[in-house]
């Protein structure tokens, strides 16, 4: 295994990279402070990665099988993904969240931050303190420049987490959504959601080719799972019944207090739940 990378980007921004944990971090507030809560995050980072690599078998089991974990970034992906249950899913599906999660937390241990993200391959955990606020721009889909809106994040907005799944991502999805974006109380809670969204964003068509999951990956944890590899022109009846059932998915769980909101895009065809958008600047 590489050593871990650290290493100081434009921005005021800090890059911590360790085998396949690419994040990019910066804060806000008293230039002390500040210094203070990346040193703890640089000091907590290089191990993450051997501590989650020790935990993977328990992290590959389903949910349903009451994974026993003991790592603290392990810890949190469990936790994540409980509610979620009894729909197939395991701890996985909340890995980049969570390690975003306890990095920010380390941070905020260490210093009061006004502000901070940390952003990990996509999925990002948020602080903003009272007074402050953080304008978070969307695109629906990760392939395009173009912002699709910008949501303005405050203290009393409950927002500490966004992520994005899709099967165009670095991920496997088991849906057909081109992406799907998901606002949560923390960044695991929303890796968790968008991964089961994104999976219910589907429609039987011979316009979608899948593959074993294995096939893919020996070692995914969604084993002989049927994932997708490539969506080709759908008809219009079809992309409906697909994001019908993904934002029936995204209500539900906003209905039980899992997420605050959720964007869902299929082609050109957008489905928002909960999200108070003002348009791009």
């Amino acid at each position: 295994m590489e050593p871990p990378r650290i290493q100081r980007l434009a921005g005021d921004r800090l890059h911590l990279s360790h085998g396949p944990i690419d994040v990019v971090l910066r804060a806000w507030g008293d230039a002390g402070a500040v210094r203070a809560a990346e040193a703890a995050a640089a000091a907590i980072f290089p191990s993450i990665l051997p501590g989650l690599v020790a935990e993977l078998p328990a992290l590959r089991r389903p949910m349903a099988e009451a994974p026993r974990v003991a790592h603290p970034v392990a810890r949190r992906m469990v936790a994540a993904c409980a509610p979620f249950a009894p729909i197939f899913v395991t701890p996985m599906a909340a890995v980049a969240g969570a390690v975003a999660d306890a990095l920010l937390a380390e941070m905020l241990r260490a210093a009061p931050l006004a502000r901070a993200h940390v952003n990990d391959g996509g999925d990002i955990a948020l602080h903003v303190a009272p007074g402050e606020s953080l304008a978070i721009g969307l695109a629906a889909d990760p392939a395009r420049l173009a912002l699709d809106g910008v949501l303005r994040v405050t203290a009393g907005s409950g927002i500490g987490g966004v992520a994005t799944s899709g099967w165009r991502g670095r991920s496997f999805s088991l849906g057909i959504a081109d992406a799907v974006t998901v606002l949560a109380r923390d960044a695991a809670t929303a890796d968790a959601a968008a991964t089961l969204i994104a999976n219910a964003v589907d429609v039987d068509s011979a316009a979608v080719r899948r593959a074993p999951a294995r096939s893919l990956d020996p070692d995914s944890d969604l084993g002989d799972r049927l994932v997708t590899v490539k969506v080709g022109a759908l008809a219009p009846a079809e992309a409906d019944a697909a994001l019908a059932a993904g934002l029936a998915r995204a209500e539900a769980y906003r209905a039980a207090g899992l997420i605050l909101g959720a964007a869902l895009r299929l082609g050109s065809a957008v489905r928002v739940a909960g999200l108070p958008l003002l348009p791009p600047p």
